[in-house]
């Protein structure tokens, strides 16, 4: 049984960065042929994915976030980390790090691991 948790600061300033960790556990982020994705949910909104790292350590984002996100991995620690900088209010949102098959991003139904979300509030 694979597990994913979410940690990091709950509120975070505007401009500021954000970032968060998923540690995962029961499987490993370096097994063919999985991405470990965030994804992260507004309130009132839908699900928007924001980017993914696969299994080989490759990189993809959501285009209309690219500039702001860079999302990385420590194999030694099983984990995959998140940094979405200059934020906004707008960036307030429950945030989830999720496992899927590569290639099925915005496929929310593929994912079959998913981590409990994580509030994060953009305030001054």
């Amino acid at each position: 049984q694979v597990q994913l948790q979410e940690s990091g600061p709950g509120l975070v300033k505007p401009s500021q960065t954000l970032s968060l960790t998923c540690t995962v556990s029961g499987g490993s982020i370096t097994t063919s042929y999985y991405a470990w994705s965030w994804i992260r949910q507004p309130p009132g909104k839908g699900l928007e994915w924001m980017g993914a790292i696969a299994y080989d350590g490759s990189t993809y984002y959501r285009p209309s976030l690219k500039s702001r996100t860079s999302i990385s991995r420590d194999t030694s620690k099983n984990q995959f980390s998140l940094q979405l900088s200059s934020v906004t209010p707008e960036d307030t949102a429950v945030y989830y790090c999720a496992r899927g098959p590569e290639g099925y991003y915005s496929e929310y139904d593929e994912y079959d691991y998913w981590g409990q979300g994580t509030q994060v509030t953009v305030s001054s």
